[in-house]
Protein backbone atom coordinates (compact mmCIF):
# COMPACT_ATOMS: atom_id res chain seq x y z
CA UNK A 1 0.00 0.00 0.00
CA UNK A 2 1.30 3.60 -0.64
CA UNK A 3 2.22 6.07 2.25
CA UNK A 4 -0.10 9.04 0.83
CA UNK A 5 -3.14 6.65 1.19
CA UNK A 6 -2.38 6.26 4.45
CA UNK A 7 -1.51 9.83 4.99
CA UNK A 8 -5.01 11.17 3.60
CA UNK A 9 -7.04 8.63 5.40
CA UNK A 10 -5.59 9.42 8.83
CA UNK A 11 -5.32 12.87 8.46
CA UNK A 12 -1.08 12.98 8.12
CA UNK A 13 -1.36 9.97 10.96
CA UNK A 14 -3.58 11.72 13.79
CA UNK A 15 -5.58 8.53 13.22
CA UNK A 16 -3.05 6.69 14.97
CA UNK A 17 -3.53 8.46 17.79
CA UNK A 18 -4.78 5.97 20.58
CA UNK A 19 -7.63 7.30 22.12
CA UNK A 20 -10.74 8.66 20.33
CA UNK A 21 -8.95 8.92 16.90
CA UNK A 22 -12.34 10.13 15.61
CA UNK A 23 -12.71 13.16 17.87
CA UNK A 24 -8.87 13.94 17.08
CA UNK A 25 -9.76 14.15 13.53
CA UNK A 26 -12.62 16.53 13.76
CA UNK A 27 -10.22 18.86 15.97
CA UNK A 28 -7.69 18.52 13.04
CA UNK A 29 -10.55 19.38 10.73
CA UNK A 30 -11.85 22.24 12.78
CA UNK A 31 -7.94 23.66 13.32
CA UNK A 32 -7.26 23.55 9.95
CA UNK A 33 -10.75 25.30 8.65
CA UNK A 34 -10.29 27.99 10.73
CA UNK A 35 -7.55 29.23 9.15
CA UNK A 36 -8.91 29.10 5.60
CA UNK A 37 -10.54 32.12 4.43
CA UNK A 38 -14.43 32.17 4.59
CA UNK A 39 -14.95 31.80 0.96
CA UNK A 40 -17.54 28.91 0.09
CA UNK A 41 -15.53 28.51 -3.68
CA UNK A 42 -12.41 27.56 -2.04
CA UNK A 43 -14.43 25.77 1.07
CA UNK A 44 -16.69 23.53 -1.08
CA UNK A 45 -13.33 22.88 -3.31
CA UNK A 46 -11.68 21.20 -0.48
CA UNK A 47 -14.73 19.89 0.71
CA UNK A 48 -15.13 17.80 -2.82
CA UNK A 49 -11.43 17.34 -3.09
CA UNK A 50 -11.18 15.54 0.38
CA UNK A 51 -14.18 13.72 0.21
CA UNK A 52 -12.88 12.06 -2.90
CA UNK A 53 -9.59 11.50 -1.91
CA UNK A 54 -11.11 10.23 1.32
CA UNK A 55 -13.12 7.85 -0.29
CA UNK A 56 -10.21 6.75 -2.59
CA UNK A 57 -8.16 6.55 0.19
CA UNK A 58 -10.34 5.23 2.71
CA UNK A 59 -11.70 2.61 0.80
CA UNK A 60 -7.62 1.16 -0.08
CA UNK A 61 -6.52 0.86 3.89
CA UNK A 62 -10.11 -0.95 4.53
CA UNK A 63 -9.02 -3.51 2.07
CA UNK A 64 -5.48 -3.56 4.21
CA UNK A 65 -7.10 -3.48 7.54
CA UNK A 66 -11.07 -4.63 7.42
CA UNK A 67 -14.08 -2.69 7.67
CA UNK A 68 -14.16 0.77 8.46
CA UNK A 69 -10.52 0.80 10.00
CA UNK A 70 -10.45 3.26 13.74
CA UNK A 71 -7.46 5.00 11.75
CA UNK A 72 -9.45 6.08 8.68
CA UNK A 73 -10.53 9.72 10.15
CA UNK A 74 -10.71 11.60 6.53
CA UNK A 75 -14.16 11.23 7.30
CA UNK A 76 -14.34 13.14 10.73
CA UNK A 77 -12.11 15.79 8.93
CA UNK A 78 -14.63 16.70 6.11
CA UNK A 79 -17.88 16.55 8.01
CA UNK A 80 -16.21 18.58 10.56
CA UNK A 81 -15.45 20.93 7.37
CA UNK A 82 -19.58 20.70 6.52
CA UNK A 83 -20.57 21.51 9.50
CA UNK A 84 -18.43 24.96 9.73
CA UNK A 85 -19.21 25.96 6.10
CA UNK A 86 -19.69 29.57 5.81
CA UNK A 87 -19.23 29.82 9.69
CA UNK A 88 -17.61 32.67 10.83
CA UNK A 89 -14.72 33.16 12.37
CA UNK A 90 -15.80 32.97 16.22
CA UNK A 91 -14.42 30.53 18.72
CA UNK A 92 -18.10 30.14 20.27
CA UNK A 93 -19.34 29.02 16.50
CA UNK A 94 -16.42 26.89 15.85
CA UNK A 95 -16.91 24.94 19.38
CA UNK A 96 -21.10 24.64 19.07
CA UNK A 97 -19.98 23.35 15.93
CA UNK A 98 -17.15 21.06 16.79
CA UNK A 99 -20.16 19.35 19.20
CA UNK A 100 -23.06 19.54 16.96
CA UNK A 101 -20.77 17.48 14.52
CA UNK A 102 -19.37 15.08 16.86
CA UNK A 103 -23.05 14.44 18.31
CA UNK A 104 -24.68 13.64 14.79
CA UNK A 105 -21.57 11.27 13.88
CA UNK A 106 -22.43 9.17 17.11
CA UNK A 107 -26.11 9.44 17.30
CA UNK A 108 -26.66 8.48 13.86
CA UNK A 109 -29.96 9.74 13.63
CA UNK A 110 -31.88 8.66 10.22
CA UNK A 111 -29.95 8.43 7.72
CA UNK A 112 -26.51 8.90 9.21
CA UNK A 113 -26.84 5.15 10.15
CA UNK A 114 -28.18 3.71 7.04
CA UNK A 115 -24.76 5.66 5.10
CA UNK A 116 -22.57 3.30 7.00
CA UNK A 117 -24.12 0.14 4.93
CA UNK A 118 -22.80 1.21 1.85
CA UNK A 119 -19.47 -0.46 1.32
CA UNK A 120 -16.03 0.71 0.80
CA UNK A 121 -14.64 3.79 1.17
CA UNK A 122 -17.49 5.68 0.53
CA UNK A 123 -19.37 4.34 2.85
CA UNK A 124 -16.75 5.57 5.31
CA UNK A 125 -17.08 8.52 3.99
CA UNK A 126 -20.95 9.14 3.15
CA UNK A 127 -22.34 9.06 6.86
CA UNK A 128 -20.00 11.87 8.35
CA UNK A 129 -21.19 14.03 5.30
CA UNK A 130 -24.60 13.37 6.47
CA UNK A 131 -23.41 13.70 9.82
CA UNK A 132 -21.93 17.65 8.63
CA UNK A 133 -24.87 18.66 6.79
CA UNK A 134 -27.28 18.14 10.03
CA UNK A 135 -24.61 20.04 12.41
CA UNK A 136 -24.47 22.80 9.50
CA UNK A 137 -27.91 23.03 9.54
CA UNK A 138 -28.29 24.03 13.59
CA UNK A 139 -25.16 25.87 13.52
CA UNK A 140 -26.14 28.17 10.63
CA UNK A 141 -29.65 28.59 12.41
CA UNK A 142 -27.49 29.02 15.85
CA UNK A 143 -25.54 31.68 13.92
CA UNK A 144 -28.25 33.85 12.58
CA UNK A 145 -30.34 33.79 15.81
CA UNK A 146 -27.15 35.20 17.33
CA UNK A 147 -27.93 32.67 20.69
CA UNK A 148 -24.08 32.45 21.52
CA UNK A 149 -22.26 35.36 22.64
Amino acid sequence: MRIYHYLIATCLGSGFFPVAPGTVGSVVGAVIFWFLPVRPDLQLFLIVLFFLLGAWSAGKVEREKGEDPGLVNVDELVGQWITLLLIAHRWQLYLAGFFLFRLFDIWKPFPVRQMEKVRGGWGIMLDDVVAGVYGLLILQLIAQTGVLP
